[in-house]
């Protein structure tokens, strides 16, 4: 039990072994987070400030681009804090309330992909009932079951994780507390918690993996009876830019957490947690949200509005 615990703190031994390394890496992270905080705030403030902007699609996306900010956030500003003071440890309690988060939140950002990728295939396939089907009801409804399927799946292994006795040693070749490395820190057998989180990433990564493949497939495929070559063109700009953020975010998961005989701890484990992680986090309130032609132009007005403002103060 905990009671029986002898570890009270975890050592993330970070990204890098050297000070210009962690110059280069705080610098690389925090350009990183700062354009993930303004891209996603400024998706959120523009989806709700415009009428004609209160559609299924940006509702689905206002509330990823508040799943990005708050995933990012259980991990990048300890990192960063890290990397700035040279301060490697975390408490038991700041790490199992980093894990849950992160793994909760990583799950709801997938369920939401998938959802996102739904409801694409409903407004291009099927426009004409796409108003009947995706009604504000059932938005929610899709929105709530993200959240509720991430808390269920994730709540309980995270929980019997919590409960392990970790007797030392106590240092993680990480920058957030992962999961994986974790378990192999007690002093107790977890084979069955392993065998669980497997099984439930299993079901996780190849089955939103799977809606998202299925609905992109079925859009090229509609796409490609469009009898206008320029709006060819640009359905298939929209669908690749999509595609190349859920390929590099998929492939780095699946290779990170479900590849065979994985164990965690090496070096290249931090690289795939960089890229799905804040690479991906990065690139998707540009390509989800930022390069639509509505959205561009809702943002376009309120920078002239703001600056006609400012003119006559």
């Amino acid at each position: 039990s905990m009671n029986h615990t002898t570890v009270v703190e975890f050592v993330l031994l970070g990204l890098a072994n050297s000070h210009h390394l962690e110059i280069t890496f705080f610098l690389f992270l925090g350009i990183a987070y700062v354009l993930i905080l303004l891209g996603n705030i400024s998706v959120i403030s523009i989806t709700l400030m415009n009428n004609f902007l209160q559609t299924p699609m940006y509702y689905f996306l206002r509330n990823f681009a508040f799943l990005e900010i708050t995933f990012t956030s259980t991990f990048l500003p300890s990192t960063l804090y890290s990397l700035l003071t040279e301060r490697k440890t975390i408490s038991l309690p700041g790490c199992f309330l980093q894990m849950l988060f992160f793994y909760c939140l990583g799950t709801c950002t997938l369920f939401h992909m998938a959802v996102m990728s739904l409801d694409r295939y409903v407004a291009i396939c099927h426009p004409l009932h796409y108003t009947a089907i995706m009604s504000s009801r059932f938005c929610l409804q899709l929105i709530l079951s993200c959240w509720a399927l991430s808390i269920f799946l994730m709540f309980p292994p995270t929980i019997m994780t919590v409960q392990l006795p970790f007797c030392g040693p106590n240092v993680m070749n990480h920058f957030y507390c992962d999961a994986s490395l974790l378990l192999q820190l007690s002093c107790t057998d977890t084979g069955f918690i392993e065998e669980l989180m497997f099984i439930i990433l299993i079901i996780i990564l190849p089955g939103t993996l799977t809606v998202t493949a299925v609905s992109y497939g079925c859009i090229i495929v509609t796409v490609l009876h469009i009898p206008s070559s320029a709006g060819r063109r640009k359905a298939f700009s929209t669908c690749s830019a999509h595609l190349i953020v859920v390929t590099v975010f998929y492939s780095t998961c699946i290779y990170r957490y479900i590849r065979p005989a994985q164990r965690g701890g090496q070096d290249s484990d931090k690289i795939l947690s960089l890229f799905f992680s804040v690479l991906t986090q990065t690139l998707n309130p540009y390509i989800y949200s930022l390069r639509n032609r509505q959205v561009k132009q809702a943002l376009k007005e309120r920078i002239l509005k703001c600056s006609g403002s400012l003119r006559q103060m």
